[in-house]
Formats: C-alpha cells, structure tokens, sequence
C-alpha cells in the first residue's frame, strides 16, 4: 500500500540521488542540494519515477503511466513506472535515455545521455537488463535483452551488448567485447573512454604484421630473381566481352 512508509523510503531514495549528482557531476562542484533538485533533469526524471513507481507498486491505474509520459516530455528521459532502480542512480544530461519494464538497476549507477535499457522482440516476463551495483554506462550504449551487467563493470560509448558481462570488465564495440584498461580494472566512473583498447583493431593488426612477416619471408625464399619476375608479370585488364553469355541465356 501506499503509505507514510513509502513515502520515507522515496524520500530517502531523492536524497541518495541528489548525493550521487554531487559526488559524480563535476559541474554540481559548489551547487546546493535544492539548486540540484530544481535544475537538474536526470534528478527530476528519477524523482518523477520513484513517485511513479510508488503508485503503481500501490496498484493506482493511469497516474504512474502519466507522470512518466510527462517526465520524458519535459526531461527526454523515458523511465517505466515499473522499473526497479536503486539509490544513488545518476543520470549524466539523460536526454534519450530509455529505461524498460522490467529494467532492473542496483546502488551507486551511472547513466549517460543515449543509453538504452531496451528488450528484444515482444516476449513477456523478464526482457530488459539486469544493471548490477557501481556499473558506469557511456553515452548512447545499447543494453539489449535480459542480460546482466556486473558489479563494478563498465560499458563504453556507443556499445552494444547482447550478453552478460562479468563483473569488474570494460566492455566495448558492436556487439560489445570484454576488454581491459591498462591490465587492470578500472576505479570509479570516470573511465578512460578516449584510450579504450579496440579488440577488434588489435586483431585486424596482428594480421596485417602477420601478412607483411609472411611476404618477407617468401620473397627471401624466391632470392633476387622471383622478385624481378613478379615485378614484370604481366597484368591483363579486365574488358567487356560482346556476344551470347557463357552461363547461357
């Protein structure tokens, strides 16, 4: 039911919430907790939401589902009522950020604008991620199906992930790949998202060493003359050819 214990635990959440802007922002350095509360969009969306969520825990009909359509018109950040998110969740901007039905978000999350916590197909039951406590998620990362993210993980810019991923792993690239920063596991939100390593760059590059290593190797093979040959094999150009096709027709 809907009473003075729910509205402790909301009021509780709003301030583990506020805390997280201060602790994570850079630019809420210096800003009061009210001036917090009044301008920032990721904490009125998550506002919005824990009243929204509240109500329709309650079994209220309609209120949760339009309080969270208004939210996402004057924030751009789309939460259902039904989703379950824990205290201290930043929102970073949050313009475009999506948050399914059955979305679940533990302590201590860090959300930035773009990402979408999103299902696959039209099955019922659980379909959205599992977000477990101090994950970060850069800006336009696609989480997609009923997969779980670990604690302490990180998932880069523009990443899409269709598995789970372990905890304490960086996960990058399309579909996403677990990786790791400098051999170690990251600290804290603010990750290094401009010197990500690229597993999919390192092993077109081993390749192409190996290719280059190859070709050394049969040429010192073939000695001076197969060099000199293949540099006057000659090359035909490819020409258009009239008459009947030899594949018929």
């Amino acid at each position: 039911m809907f009473g003075l214990g729910t509205l402790s635990r909301v009021a509780k959440e709003i301030r583990h919430d506020v805390a997280a802007a201060h602790d994570r922002d850079p630019a809420a350095r210096g800003v009061s907790s009210s001036e917090i509360l009044l301008s920032w969009p990721g904490v009125h969306a998550l506002l919005a939401h824990r009243v929204a969520h509240a109500l329709h825990g309650a079994g209220v009909p309609v209120v949760p589902r339009t309080i969270a359509y208004g939210t996402r018109a004057i924030t751009g950040i789309e939460i259902h009522p039904a989703a379950k998110i824990g205290p201290g969740l930043f929102i970073d901007h949050g313009m475009g950020v999506v948050i399914g039905e059955t979305a679940e978000i533990g302590r201590n999350v860090t959300l930035y604008q773009g990402v979408t916590l999103g299902g696959t197909g039209f099955a019922c039951g659980k379909r959205h991620p599992t977000i477990e406590d101090n994950v970060t998620i850069g800006s336009g990362a696609k989480l997609l199906g009923p997969l779980r993210v670990g604690h302490g993980s990180k998932v880069g810019a523009n990443t899409v992930v269709v598995n789970d991923v372990p905890p304490n792993t960086t996960v990058v690239g399309n579909p996403g790949h677990p990786v790791r920063v400098d051999g170690r596991r990251p600290e804290g939100p603010d990750a290094d998202w401009v010197h990500l390593p690229d597993p999919m760059a390192d092993a077109l590059r081993a390749i192409s060493n190996r290719l280059a290593a190859l070709e050394r190797a049969v040429a010192d093979l073939g000695g001076p003359d197969a060099e000199e040959a293949s540099a006057k094999a000659k090359v035909h150009e490819l020409r258009a050819v009239k008459g009947p096709s030899p594949a018929g027709g």
